[in-house]
């Protein structure tokens, strides 16, 4: 048997006795689970606010305490924030990082009661500070091992039966600016769950390993350093039964800065973040319970013609700040948040975070109670034609417009275009096969938010599109295939010098007979730079109807507000 795929039904044979073991423990809903958090910034909660979570309708509530959940916690550097023992979980001096989302999004699935310890110090690496056998810097290694063993003794002088269930690991960035870190990752990182393994006593303690956040700046101008982590963090995944590696470059991303991109997750993004670990541990034990989504009958009549639209983009088209709680307080609105059986919609969000099981009815489908333009898009096709239509969407907030161009980028880890035309020939074939004849109408795009925010992107951007366009006619073998590609404002175009990127696209649109270009600088929603807001993602979808029903040039761009 060759040696990889032993590795791999070895590793299978292990997580599957591991499930049953958890399956069968999981009937205790009395011993504490505790779980460890650590890492640096971005596992701290900087630049997240409490104030806004009230902001994001999902998550409302998680400011106030918890008082079911145990929080022992030591954060931050020289100046350290520290519990001195047990007490009730809750965001710390108007900060918090994924332990809030996290602990009720397991609490609300499981019966036994839960605890979280938390360390974390940004701007921190594990090459040095985290390192168990030699640690330097603020030498978090043996700070965390007391830290966690104090508050494990405290349980057991209190007579608290508990069990260690979980270690929750983001850190990264700082290891990828330097070289020896950063090479040494994999074998370092391989190295601390071993000890912590051996120094708790606990062989069998499971890692979440948090993905690092491609949609920050970080992830723009250290494309390939952070992309070595995120190697070496999935190769230890792969070689560990009891590891899981936990993509997180689709949540939100704080917006700051004189061009809107950050290095923070942010308010959103940490309320997220806990979110994807949560799913992480219950699918571990077998917990992970998906919203079912079933098209109970097939929509369209056998031969029926069906036109499919794609839409595709980033950010806005994925529908980060858009949430299905608001569509009730828009006039109108309410009837998007449910679900459209006349429609047959299938997704891939995230860059493959979450995939539709087969053709579901068009209706919101994000990640975190979250919907993009396809929802008013589809109701207004569909209520203005009696054409049949079906919708597919394939979206990666996390990515810029190089990894949807053919050739990709210097990470080819992150190349989406091959997965995007497999996507897009896939659900024309499965409409072909249910007795369809099919149409593939066109493209609608949404252009790159963080591409229009950096000025190296920015100059590209355009360049990259052309690839795109070019590529995907030839290789779904539809050389008039229609492009419809809409546009916000441009971050920072009144600074003297910065590219003219709108000019650019209205002129490549010009010379393309089947590319339309929509300018929609005038939306509502747009509270702050790159994100649209729920009035704004149902304002889009509606003009993305409206524009592909014309399926001519818009008038030429007004300036940017």
């Amino acid at each position: 048997m060759p040696p990889m795929l032993c590795r791999v039904l070895l590793k299978l044979l292990a997580v599957c006795l591991c499930t049953l073991s958890l399956w069968a423990s999981e009937e205790d809903t009395k011993t504490l689970r505790v779980f460890l958090f650590m890492g640096q910034s971005n596992m701290v909660g900087s630049h997240s606010r409490v104030e806004d979570i009230r902001l994001y309708p999902p998550f409302a509530g998680l400011e106030q305490p918890q008082a079911a959940v145990r929080y022992s916690y030591c954060i931050g550097r020289e100046d350290k924030a520290k519990s001195d023992g047990w007490t009730e979980l809750k965001p710390l001096e108007g900060v918090f990082g994924p332990e809030l989302s996290f602990a009720r999004s397991v609490t609300q699935t499981i019966a036994a009661p839960i605890a979280i310890v938390k360390v974390a110090a940004g701007g921190t690496t594990l090459g040095g500070d985290w390192n168990p056998d030699q640690p330097s810097g603020f030498a978090l290694y043996p700070l965390a091992l007391e830290c966690v063993r104090n508050a494990l003794k405290e349980l057991e002088q209190r007579g608290i039966p508990y069990r260690l269930e979980g270690f929750v690991w983001h850190q990264g960035e700082n290891d990828m600016f330097e070289e020896p870190f950063r090479k040494s990752y994999a074998a370092n990182l391989a190295r601390f769950i071993a000890c912590w393994r051996r120094d708790l006593g606990a062989p069998a303690l499971r890692f979440h390993i948090g993905e690092l956040c491609t949609k920050t700046v970080w992830g723009m101008d250290n494309r390939a350093p952070m992309n070595a982590i995120a190697l070496a963090q999935q190769a230890v995944a792969d070689a560990d039964p009891l590891v899981d590696y936990v993509p997180t470059s689709h949540i939100g991303v704080e917006i700051g800065g004189d061009g809107g991109l950050h290095y923070h997750y942010g308010t959103l993004g940490q309320l997220e973040h806990g979110v994807n670990y949560a799913q992480s541990y219950l699918r571990a034990i077998g917990r992970w319970q998906p919203h079912e989504r079933p098209l109970a009958a097939w929509p369209y009549a056998k031969e029926e013609p069906v036109r499919l639209y794609v839409l595709a983009g980033h950010r806005n088209m994925e529908g980060e700040c858009a949430f299905v709680q608001e569509l009730k307080s828009l006039p109108g609105k309410a009837t998007l948040a449910n679900d459209n059986p006349r429609i047959a919609f299938r997704y891939s969000l995230g860059g493959g975070a979450k995939l539709s099981n087969g053709w579901e009815p068009l209706g919101p489908a994000g990640c975190y109670d979250t919907f993009g333009p396809e929802l008013s898009f589809g109701s207004a096709l569909a209520g203005a034609s009696k054409q049949r239509i079906a919708i597919a969407k394939f979206t990666h907030s996390g990515s810029q417009l190089v990894d949807w161009t053919p050739k990709g980028s210097e990470t080819p880890a992150r190349n989406l275009y091959p997965e995007f035309i497999r996507f897009v020939k896939s659900c024309v074939e499965e409409l072909q096969a249910r007795g369809q004849r099919v149409e593939l109408a066109g493209i609608v795009y949404h252009l790159g938010e963080n591409d229009m925010s950096f000025g190296p992107y920015r100059r590209r951007a355009i360049g990259d599109l052309a690839q795109l366009i070019a590529q995907s006619r030839k290789d779904l073998a539809l050389p008039e295939l229609l492009w419809w590609v809409s546009q916000q404002p441009p971050s920072d175009s009144d600074k003297p010098g910065a590219h003219d990127v709108t000019a650019e696209l209205r002129a490549l649109a010009a010379a393309d007979p089947h590319l339309v270009h929509l300018p929609v600088f005038d939306l509502s929603g747009r509270e702050r730079e790159l994100v649209i807001t729920t009035p704004g993602i149902v304002e889009l979808g509606e003009r993305l109807a409206a524009c592909v029903r014309e399926q001519k040039a818009s008038p030429p761009a007004p300036a940017p507000r």
